[in-house]
């Protein structure tokens, strides 16, 4: 018997050992760990960024477009590719070209080299509009982000009261079973118990052995799942540190005014609006300011085209471009952002229901579960006495253990429907603060 002692000593030191050493985790670092080890976080960023960079790619037509362009031909006699002589001409041809250019040969190298330069000056929309539907797009690309960290802050906090529940669900099934033993030592403890009743305790306390070890396994589970997405060593035990509050402060029901959704949406519709007008406007003349400069030199072989000045050329000026035909593609791009337009202005029209009341219920539901919190409360207390009465009797022969097991069966009941409208009151919280402002 000493020995027994000793051992079970040896095993609760361990667990406090093993206790100490759990990582604390409250409801907060789990939201931050989760969110920083997010995918959909991570990408949404990168979304912001790949719509700046967008908005610096339309800008840029607004600025001065400068090309060079630099090129060298050597020229070949068809009719003898190998020759020296680029270029064969009749004789007296070739005085002409000699009083002429003072060459007695075709120049067959020339290098030509040259510097154009463009300055926009009113595009009628094309430019102007394509910065707007931009500027719309990095507005809902910072929007998604932060609709995005709410869903993940909201997913956070799932995982960690379904956890955190998991927990109390394993310490309740751990004190149904003790109060189930406790009830059968009481029944010994008479002197001969009632065969029939000590049949079922030991029945009551297989069946509560198995429940107890599928609420581990539970827990085990909930714990896994949390540190997978707050980026967690599987092997580190957790200790979360937030509990189930007891009192829950009344919430008020307001009207929903605006919502990330709604702000994407309404962004969506200005960006295919103003691409649309953007892309209308490629229709029309873009007026702009020109300016080139061309030098070309020319020789008989690569020694000596250089060898004489060459021939220059400049001009400055501005310019009209018009656009003639196209085949109607300006017109049908921008049909199909305007319907793009006009399909989301729908898909507004629709959230703004459909959150509204998603909104209005997560309220409601908080509510109406807060409501009845007290009277839970009450209920699970009276269970409890029930269940220390019902014990007592039991222990002195006084009722059966078919009575008592419906008795704790109801407290046990009790104890996790009161746990499941705490967790349904934090979750509807955590709902109204994803959908509202």
């Amino acid at each position: 018997m000493r020995k027994i002692r000793i051992v079970f000593a040896v095993l609760c030191g361990a667990l406090l050992i093993n206790n100490a050493n759990a990582m604390d985790l409250s409801l907060n670092d789990a939201v931050s760990k989760i969110m920083s080890e997010s995918n959909d976080v991570k990408k949404a960023e990168a979304n912001v960024k790949q719509a700046k960079a967008q908005l610096d790619a339309v800008n840029a037509n607004r600025w001065v477009n400068v090309k060079a362009t630099a090129s060298y031909i050597n020229m070949v006699n068809v009719e003898d590719p190998t020759s020296d002589q680029g270029v064969k001409l009749p004789p007296a041809f070739g005085g002409y070209l000699t009083q002429m250019t003072g060459y007695n040969q075709i120049p067959d190298n020339i290098f030509m080299a040259g510097v154009s330069v463009s300055q926009p000056i009113y595009t009628f929309g094309k430019i102007g509009n394509a910065v707007d539907s931009v500027r719309s797009a990095i507005k809902m690309s910072r929007t998604n982000r932060e609709l995005t960290r709410r869903e993940v802050a909201y997913s956070a906090a799932d995982l960690y009261w379904t956890a955190k529940m998991t927990d109390e669900i394993v310490k309740l099934a751990q004190k149904d079973l003790d109060n189930t033993k406790a009830s059968k030592s009481k029944l010994t403890a008479t002197g001969r118990a009632n065969r029939g009743n000590l049949v079922k305790i030991e029945t009551d306390i297989a069946s509560k052995e198995i429940n107890l070890s599928d609420a581990e396994f539970n827990r085990d589970t909930a714990h896994s799942m949390l540190k997978i997405f707050a980026g967690i060593d599987m092997d580190e035990p957790l200790n979360l540190t937030d509990e189930f509050p007891n009192e829950f402060p009344a919430m008020q029901e307001k009207k929903l005014t605006s919502t990330p959704q709604w702000d994407v949406l309404q962004e969506q519709v200005k960006m295919y609006e103003a691409s649309a007008s953007s892309k209308r406007a490629n229709g029309y003349p873009t007026l702009a300011a020109v300016g080139s400069y061309d030098y070309v030199t020319m020789g008989t072989d690569v020694s000596n085209v250089f060898a004489k000045q060459g021939a220059q050329s400049a001009y400055w000026g501005v310019a009209l471009q018009v656009p003639i035909f196209t085949g109607g593609l300006n017109r049908a791009n921008a049909t199909v952002d305007a319907m793009n337009a006009e399909a989301a202005r729908q898909d507004l029209d629709k959230a703004k229901k459909i959150t509204s009341e998603k909104y209005n219920t997560a309220i409601r539901q908080y509510n109406h579960l807060r409501d009845n919190l007290d009277n839970m409360k009450n209920a699970r207390d009276l269970a409890a006495k029930a269940y220390q009465f019902s014990q007592s009797r039991f222990g002195s022969g006084q009722t059966s253990a078919v009575e008592l097991a419906e008795v704790a069966s109801g407290l046990y009941q009790l104890d996790m429907g009161l746990l499941n409208a705490k967790y349904k009151i934090l979750m509807s919280a955590e709902a109204v603060k994803k959908l509202g402002k």
